[in-house]
């Protein structure tokens, strides 16, 4: 007893018809009703009666039919489980991420899942939120490591929040220390290097100082992480980054907190609702929510 023939007793069964059966499983109609014939053959009775045209199933075909069914779902559970295990030697995981977790908190994370499942590649790209829901939803990552709230929310991505992550000032230890705690207010007319569009780093800084009623004035701006911090280092002015990515930045910066209430900012996972990520994807996504600050 072959497992296609029992996947084809199932689907003349379902059709109740040789040729449709035949038509939905992609072969022909007589290499069909040959293995049905011997699958019967097989087993010493007919499952099908073939009366005027009419098919039905017999008494030993009724039998069956349950049994085929669940062997036939047995084999594809085990098929899978295979796949995914297999998956977790030598898989892939694309996973997004924002520029600032990239520095701030992925190396960490990555080390982790890399030193538990060495042989899966780990393809990462960087971008701003925007960017990020933008390659989900067309299904070219995996995961993504977000700022909320999304800027175009969508009903087909699912996010759970990791953690909130404080804003803090870093400037140059050679200039002039700043207020501390530092208000946004402390910030007008204070050089300042600023991130490119995109970053919601920029959107955030950019919305606090409006709030507060002016416009921020910018020494530098359009940069990555790296080159942001290397502008502050250099005493071109005054930026704004996450404490997670302060707190690994080096010499040559000055931390300065914010005053009451500062500047928070949310950080969650993503993926699409509508389809699961793979089991490699699934395994990363367990190792980011166990590496994550406590909430």
């Amino acid at each position: 007893m072959q497992f296609q023939q029992l996947a084809y007793f199932v689907a003349v069964a379902e059709a109740r018809h040789f040729t449709r059966a035949a038509e939905a499983v992609h072969v022909s109609q007589p290499s069909l009703s040959q293995q049905i014939r011997a699958l019967e053959k097989e087993l010493g009775a007919p499952l099908f009666s073939r009366a005027r045209g009419n098919i039905a199933l017999t008494d030993a075909g009724e039998a069956l039919l349950p049994l085929a069914v669940r062997i036939l779902a047995d084999a594809d559970t085990a098929r899978h489980e295979v796949l995914e295990l297999a998956q977790l030697r030598s898989g892939r995981v694309r996973l997004g991420a924002t520029p600032s977790l990239c520095t701030g908190l992925l190396p960490v994370v990555l080390r982790a899942f890399h030193d538990r499942h060495p042989g899966i590649r780990l393809l990462l790209e960087e971008g701003g939120s925007h960017d990020l829901v933008r390659e989900l939803a067309r299904g070219a990552l995996d995961l993504a490591l977000v700022v909320l709230p999304l800027p175009s929310p969508s009903p087909a991505l699912t996010t759970v929040e990791l953690f909130q992550e404080d804003l803090v000032a870093v400037s140059a230890v050679g200039a002039d220390p700043p207020p501390t705690p530092l208000r946004i207010e402390d910030l007008r007319g204070q050089p300042m290097v600023m991130f490119r569009h995109g970053y919601d780093l920029r959107d955030l800084t950019l919305g606090a100082c409006r709030a507060a009623g002016f416009e921020p004035t910018f020494t530098v701006e359009g940069g990555e992480m790296d080159a942001v911090l290397g502008f502050v280092r250099a005493g071109l002015g005054i930026g704004v980054v996450p404490s997670m990515v302060a707190a690994r930045a080096g010499d040559g910066l000055r931390v300065t907190p914010l005053a009451r209430p500062g500047l928070r900012r949310t950080v969650a996972l993503a993926h699409r609702s509508d389809v699961a990520p793979p089991r490699a994807a699934r395994v990363l996504q367990q190792v980011i929510l166990s590496e994550a600050p406590p909430r």
